[in-house]
């Protein structure tokens, strides 16, 4: 759709595409000259880069048509296109004479101007303004009735000119000097002179040529009474001292200022700054910096605004800590007790962390590499960092680095941009007034990057060792050593995280928590959720009692992560709908006990269900084992097949690792097809569907191959598969298992679903480890090598058929408040 601005289009009118000039570009007068390379021409250099503007100068050049210059009313904001209502009714017809296309989006362009226009329709269409316009006939023949008025003219810009040689070059004004017209006297001197924008534009829209001219004659002449008034007031100064030294004339000037605007007392806080300068304990060149600065700040009126950005530069230099520190105090084992305070579990990166700080206290040197802490979101990553610090007994800074996509987030801006800061490192400094504290860079795998600049390239100075001594920020322009402050970053995964910042750090990977961590979090850890959120809702431990069999059916049926936020938020329902029904009643020693029956009434309908196993012993489907960032599954493979042509079907959103390890798990089958007792026809006659469930959710990873591998054998031969079992491990097309990664979450996963039979590649038995004791121990671990010893395990004779049901989540919620209760700490 069109806009349009309000005129009547006249039976006369021209279209002309439209070119919009900002409000403080150069005005063009009709048929006038120009300035290019110091030098007369009869054409006006000009670069369009607006779109729009490109787009109509194509236009008119395409279809040999003249453009229309207008003039913005105002400016606007940056990449926003203008409106046929934000432009000046009245502007230049133009020829484009010498077109030039520097293939970057601009459009580098020579311009002949000929007449005035009044625009009377103008419409916004095909991406460009056009303009319906009334070409304005120049009145002439009047110079003998505007004589004198002509004279003045010539002689105000001879008078003009003489004033800015610079500006305004000899053939200039010798030009001027022979025309006799006064509508053309008036453009031209208007072309020339140095007018605000505003005046340009009314005498560009004055059609009267008298009238304009009148009002040139004006315009000189205020330029020049301003002039002579400078003059005066300079000759009035420079005749109050002595000529005879310049530098005693600028002191006695500057007294003279200062004596009239009453800043004697600045003197003293002149002195004051430079004595906190000294006192600082800056590096030489930043002292030496600093004076120098307080040296200009003496000298200029502090009304200026240069004044304010001098004393802005000096007040950062004395904020940063150029020699506090705090005292570090790292003990092993206090160390250790306030990471087992602030966190359950999470054993190995614990460890790591006290290795890392037993080194430290060893060298007493922070260089080394850089710690960053990776795992999914509310596994702890930024609270351990705090724990960090607390343990060394260093302050903490925290800066979020998600979405930060400007280099000078890091470095801050050059002093030459107005509002300029330094950067976030230097600003977290300032705010702990210490030189060593725990910097924690949180999200560092959410960077970004575009035309500002890329803040990672940044970060490489600042967590490089070797480099971060003396790191310089763009702001204070000075060197700062970053060495003594202990840098720890968090990211959600290592695989968006810049390859040469990762090579700085040292990865501490923190998995997530198992259901079993998460009850104890919830209710045995000293600082567990329970007692805290009982404590900031105002209630007893007599007033609320949580049922172990609801604790896992929140954390099973309405949370599904891999840290504890979800699960806290969900006490936090449950204890205000409690805190609620206490103040309803006015009973303070209401005690309500929260059980599976009951959790619906406080928490509503279940979010999420589990993956169940399977009920009966089935040909073509096979149980897996899956891990995801908020923890173990188990999953269902289901084969089947059907007369055809050997296509081979995959559907569930497999994704390419996954559908690889389908066709390798057929290919092997078919390389040993007289092995298992397969007819080679099953392959050229037959077509094998594969399929898993939940497929709204992309699956992938090598993981599932002898998975596959068994739920295909089993449709091709009719054989059962054991529901009783589930199954983890990478094939390969010799028949190979190879290891796997997430055993513990995918053991725990099959323990809650009832499967304590467990088929795992025999490299994965030092992972074993990593399983809790307690379900260690209850779980059948079955190891192999190669996808023979898979299939005599899965596969059932038909005298070994499971007629029972697999034990269900709530059977296994059972088990598991057993288990805790006999181990809980």
């Amino acid at each position: 759709m069109s806009q349009e601005s309000d005129r009547t289009l006249s039976d006369s009118a021209v279209f002309l595409p439209v070119i919009a000039l900002p409000p403080e570009f150069e005005t063009f007068y009709p048929k006038t000259k120009a300035i290019v390379d110091q030098r007369l021409m009869d054409w006006t250099p000009l670069t369009i880069a607006r779109e729009m503007s490109v787009l109509a100068a194509r236009t008119a050049l395409d279809a040999d048509l003249k453009v229309l210059l207008l003039h913005q009313k105002t400016e606007l904001e940056e990449d926003t296109e203008p409106e046929p209502n934000d432009l000046h009714s009245i502007g230049i017809v133009a020829t484009i004479v010498q077109p030039y296309d520097p293939e970057d989006g601009t459009l580098r362009i020579a311009i002949e101007t000929s007449d005035r226009a009044i625009v009377a329709k103008c419409t916004k269409t095909d991406g460009y303004l056009q303009a319906a316009v009334q070409i304005v006939t120049e009145l002439t023949g009047v110079a003998d009735a505007a004589k004198s008025l002509i004279k003045e003219a010539k002689s105000s810009f001879r008078s003009y000119a003489k004033a800015h040689p610079k500006q305004i070059l000899p053939d200039v004004e010798k030009y001027v000097r022979d025309i006799e017209e006064p509508g053309i006297l008036a453009d031209n001197i208007a072309r020339f002179g140095d007018f605000p924008a505003a005046k340009r534009q009314e005498i560009l829209e004055e059609l009267n040529p008298i009238k304009r001219l009148n009002f040139v004659i004006a315009l000189l002449e205020a330029d020049l009474d301003l002039l002579d008034l400078k003059e005066e007031i300079h000759n009035e100064v420079r005749e109050s001292v002595q000529k005879t030294h310049r530098e005693f004339y600028l002191q006695e000037q500057m007294k003279a200022i200062q004596r009239e605007l009453g800043r004697d007392e600045e003197v003293d806080e002149i002195d004051d700054l430079r004595e906190q300068v000294k006192n600082a304990g800056m590096t030489e060149d930043a002292e030496k910096k600093a004076l120098k600065e307080i040296d200009r700040l003496a000298q200029i009126p502090p009304m200026s605004a240069e004044s304010g950005v001098i004393r802005n530069y000096v007040d950062w230099l004395l904020a940063v800590p150029w020699k506090d520190k705090t005292e570090n105090t790292i003990e092993i084992d206090q160390a250790e007790k306030i990471l087992d305070e602030d966190h359950y579990g999470l054993e190995k990166p614990k460890s790591n962390v006290l290795e890392y700080l037993a080194v430290l206290k060893l060298v007493e040197q922070v260089k080394g590499p850089i710690l960053c802490l990776v795992g999914p979101p509310g596994v702890g990553k930024t609270s351990l960092g705090k724990s960090i610090a607390r343990a060394t007994g260093r302050k903490f800074v925290r800066m979020s680095l998600g979405g930060v996509r400007d280099e000078a987030e890091i470095r801050g801006h050059r002093r030459t941009y107005i509002g300029a800061i330094p950067g976030r490192i230097i600003q977290g400094l300032r705010d702990v007034q210490t030189k060593n504290p725990l910097f924690l860079l949180d999200e560092i795998d959410k960077l970004s990057s575009d035309w500002r600049g890329d803040p990672s390239s940044a970060l490489l100075e600042v967590l490089d060792p070797e480099q971060n001594e003396t790191f310089r920020d763009h702001y204070l322009d000075v060197e700062f050593d970053l060495s003594d402050v202990m840098f720890v970053t968090t990211a959600n995964t290592r695989l968006t995280i810049p390859a040469a910042l990762e090579d700085r750090m040292e990865v501490i990977e923190l998995p997530g928590y198992t259901d079993f961590e998460k009850h104890k979090i919830a209710t045995f850890h000293p600082n567990g959720l329970i007692p805290k959120q009982l404590s900031s809702h105002g209630l007893k431990e007599d007033n609320i009692t949580f049922a172990d069999s609801a604790i896992f059916d929140i954390i099973n049926k309405y949370t599904r992560e891999a840290g504890v936020r979800s699960l806290e938020r969900s006490i936090t329902t449950v204890c205000r709908k409690i805190a609620k029904q206490i103040v309803s009643e006015d009973s303070p020693d209401l005690n309500i006990d929260i059980t599976s029956l009951n959790l619906n009434d406080f928490l509503g309908p279940a979010k999420f269900t589990r993956t169940k196993a399977q009920e009966h012993d089935e040909v073509g489907v096979s149980t897996g084992m899956v891990y995801t960032q908020v923890g173990g599954d188990i999953v269902s493979v289901e084969a089947t097949i059907m007369p055809g042509e050997g296509k081979l079907d995959m559907t569930g959103q497999l994704q390419e690792v996954m559908r690889e390890s389908v066709q390798t798990a057929v290919a092997y089958l078919r390389s040993r097809a007289d092995d298992f007792d397969i007819s080679k026809e099953i392959f050229e006659k037959f077509d094998i569907h594969i399929h898993v469930p939940e497929g709204a959710v992309p699956k992938d990873g090598p993981s599932a191959g002898i998975t596959l591998a068994t739920a295909i054998l089993s449709a091709i031969t009719g054989k059962k598969v054991r529901k009783d079992i589930a199954m983890t491990g990478e094939i390969t097309l010799r028949g190979h298992v190879l290891p796997i990664g997430g055993l513990k979450e995918k053991a725990l996963a099959a323990y809650r679903n009832g499967i304590v039979d467990i088929i795992m590649p025999d490299e994965n038995e030092k992972d074993l480890a990593d399983v809790p004791s307690e379900i260690r121990d209850n779980i059948t671990w079955h190891q192999v090598s190669d996808i023979t010893q898979v299939i005599e395990l899965a596969f059932l004779n038909e005298s070994d058929e499971h007629d029972g049901i697999a034990p269900t989540s709530d059977d296994v919620a059972l088990q598991n408040t057993d288990v805790i209760g006999q181990t809980g700490d």
